[in-house]
């Protein structure tokens, strides 16, 4: 590895300590950039209601700037609630915590040393609003990320987001190629490619002898993992020794409970939790399945690639088509066809060789994912910018 310069990085997220993907990787490269002897604060905007630890001994310095997490929207149902001195307390409570945490970030971004180059890594579009109002020096140049597909930007306000603040930001960068081409065919100058980093990559692979399906990610709407188990009923009819973990956890373990209950499929399915050794439980894994509504470049598909695990998901963007590679290192299925879902696991779980041959070829695949190479390419893109 090449010696580079050392440089002030700050990391920044609306909430960055919660049990997800996106907050992987932000501790994952904000890990692998102090290793490599940058100074590293990794930036918080809100504090998370459930924190999750993802280094027991972090060499990054950590910063919330606000006190405590979001309070739930709130609608006024007249005029007098509107105006009544509590509200009114609360309002002014709300802008006085709101600039003490812009002036908290102003004062950590001047101190950054003239003789030193600095970037502001912004880690998504509501990120990139928050900050577009805190005093920012030259010398701390910014950098725009967006965690997932133009498909998701497109459907929210997040796309209207991004190409009104992301123009401005030395490089905004997307998780695949296909997702960068959009951005740019809407006339975002600075549009690049940057992918996600792996924690992680287990010496050994999975054995993929365990008959376990695995779904990854919180048990939240997005993630329909009700279609999960009306494909995995449909296909462990013929195959009564498979179980279906769900590592991970949220709101609807209730009603998935209960419909696993209703499918006659609740002995064999097993609710884990949130997990804290997931290269651990991958290895636990013989085939790892995605059902989501959308998704960008979902971790738990290049995770349990690094893991020799296959993988089967719906086909819902170009970065979960870079992932898997369909009849290779794994099998892509149209968007919301269940049965095919079924049919999919239940080839795999039919066919031992060839989960082994996939989850051989899918290790190959997701190799230029690991955490070096991906930190090679940031420091490109830092000295990129420099000259």
């Amino acid at each position: 590895m090449k010696a580079t310069a050392r440089r002030h990085l700050f990391l920044v997220g609306i909430d960055v300590d919660s049990m997800g993907g996106s907050q992987r990787v932000l501790h994952t490269l904000a890990q692998g950039f102090a290793e490599r002897g940058h100074d590293v604060e990794l930036i918080g905007i809100r504090p998370s209601p459930e924190p999750h630890t993802f280094h027991a001994d972090p060499g990054y310095r950590h910063t919330t700037l606000y006190r405590a997490p979001s309070s739930p929207a709130w609608q006024a149902g007249s005029l007098a609630e509107r105006l009544s001195p509590a509200r009114l307390r609360r309002a002014r409570a709300e802008r006085a915590e709101r600039h003490r945490a812009r002036r908290l970030l102003a004062r950590r971004f001047a101190a950054v040393p003239g003789d030193r180059p600095g970037y502001a890594v912004i880690g998504s579009p509501w990120a990139a609003v928050w900050l577009d109002s805190v005093d920012r020096p030259p010398r701390v140049r910014a950098i725009g990320q967006y965690h997932e597909s133009f498909l998701q930007a497109r459907a929210t306000v997040n796309l209207q987001l991004i190409l009104r603040h992301y123009p401005s930001l030395e490089k905004a960068l997307f998780l695949s190629e296909s997702d960068a081409a959009e951005f740019r065919r809407r006339r975002l100058p600075n549009a690049a490619v940057m992918p996600n980093p792996l924690p992680f990559r287990p010496l050994d692979p999975a054995p993929l002898d365990t008959r376990r399906v695995g779904a990854v990610g919180r048990l939240e709407p997005v993630k329909r993992l009700d279609r999960l188990l009306d494909a995995f009923a449909a296909a462990a009819s013929a195959h009564p020794d498979w179980e279906l973990h769900f590592l991970g956890d949220g709101p609807l373990e209730p009603e998935l409970r209960a419909r696993a209950v209703r499918l006659g499929i609740a002995d064999r399915v097993r609710f884990r939790g949130s997990v804290r050794d997931m290269a651990a439980a991958y290895r636990e894994l013989s085939v790892v399945a995605l059902t989501s509504e959308r998704e960008g470049r979902p971790m738990a598909l290049a995770e349990a690639s690094a893991a020799g695990v296959p993988c089967v998901s719906f086909d819902l963007s170009g970065g979960v088509r870079e992932l898997v590679e369909h009849g290779r290192t794994g099998t892509l299925v149209p968007h919301g066809d269940t049965e095919a879902f079924a049919a999919a696991l239940t080839e795999l779980m039919a066919d031992g060789p060839l989960r082994e041959r996939y989850g051989r070829a899918a290790r190959e695949h997701v190799a230029p994912l690991a955490l070096p190479a991906v930190l090679d390419r940031w420091e490109a893109l830092f000295e990129e910018i420099d000259r």
